[in-house]
């Protein structure tokens, strides 16, 4: 990954930083993802000046996207995959992002306690994190978490998204392949399922495939398969993708299977050029949304601009004046 324009030299303190967390150590990648988090002026000087150091080194890792709906086992598959992955040789980063409270902002930041086993392994790193009110079911700062976890020697990178809704897609514009994973159902269950995730999804996986639940998982799994033909093919679909298939992470079958899919999409994907087409893409993403923040940033810093848009929300508020002339006006002269 091409290192980006320089900001300002790194202390001696984020030198010392980049070091330990190249190294390996967990403690140094906890710190640098609390940095990037931040919102504090001079830390996310030090933040952007710890990523220009670190960006020769990321890029490396497969990034997968998680999503599923409350209760249908993600923290339990996140686990079983995690293990699979570290008794394979491979280090796994976990980012989990909990829901903030609308009210106070607090989140449970419940997964690390749910995932005891792998908290414990040397090769994992699992790192919870506030949404903090973000729409597309991710925190702000995934993006550069991802970038530490990938300098700090980390090959797979999986992001676990809050629940599905209609707006969390943003995992899809910042992994390499997509994964939803879903309980046993069918009729309405099936119909409820967003059509823009089941769009968005390379995989779609039918947990909990065990039990008495194991026949209709296996239903499950070939109603969304049909379901997958129908609506999807794209051009960075490989042959027989996208597809659906069932597990159980309980009793850690199929997960084998599951990953044997990950590694094939992804290294079609990257054989045929699809992956840094789709990175490239993902970067045009990030930059937009950081335009759109960075403008949300200066009206909060200028006084003048800031007691304008505050008059002009309490007229939308009211209905007395349209959203988007609310909008034009709030912009006049920002560009001039």
């Amino acid at each position: 990954m091409a290192a980006p324009l320089p900001s300002e030299a790194p202390s001696a303190e984020i030198l010392d930083l980049a070091t330990r967390l190249r190294a390996g150590e967990r403690r140094a990648l906890a710190r640098a993802v609390t940095l990037v988090e931040s919102t504090r002026a001079d830390h996310r000087r030090a933040a952007r000046a710890l990523l220009t150091l670190l960006a020769p080194h990321t890029g490396g890792a497969l990034r997968l996207g998680l999503t599923g709906v409350p209760g249908v086992g993600k923290s339990t598959f996140i686990e079983s995959l995690g293990g699979f992955l570290t008794a394979r040789g491979h280090k796994a980063a976990v980012l989990t992002v909990d829901p903030s409270s609308s009210r106070s902002g607090g989140s449970i930041l419940g997964d690390k306690t749910r995932m005891e086993r792998l908290s414990r392994d040397p090769n994992a790193f699992i790192r919870p994190s506030p949404s903090s009110g973000e729409l597309g079911g991710v925190g702000r700062r995934s993006r550069e978490a991802i970038l530490l976890c990938e300098a700090a020697g980390y090959d797979v990178v999986i992001v676990e998204t809050v629940g599905v809704g209609q707006s969390e897609t943003m995992v899809a514009d910042m992994t390499d392949v997509f994964l939803l994973l879903l309980a046993p159902a069918g009729g309405d269950e099936l119909q409820g399922v967003k059509r823009g995730i089941m769009e968005l999804a390379d995989l779609v996986a039918v947990n909990k495939a065990d039990g008495d639940l194991k026949a209709a998982a296996q239903r499950t799994r070939a109603d969304y398969a049909g379901a997958l033909r129908l609506m999807r093919r794209q051009r960075d679909d490989a042959p027989g993708f996208p597809k659906a298939l069932a597990l159980s992470a309980l009793e850690e079958q199929g997960v084998a299977e599951l990953w044997a899919a990950v590694a094939e999409l992804d290294g079609w994907r990257r054989e045929h050029g699809h992956r840094e087409q789709r990175r490239g893409r993902q970067g045009l993403v990030w930059m937009r949304d950081e335009i759109r923040r960075g403008l949300m940033t200066g009206f909060a810093a200028d006084p003048e601009r800031r007691m304008r848009l505050a008059r002009l929300e309490a007229e939308v508020a009211s209905g007395r004046l349209p959203p988007d002339l609310a909008a034009e006006a709030a912009l006049e002269g920002l560009f001039a």
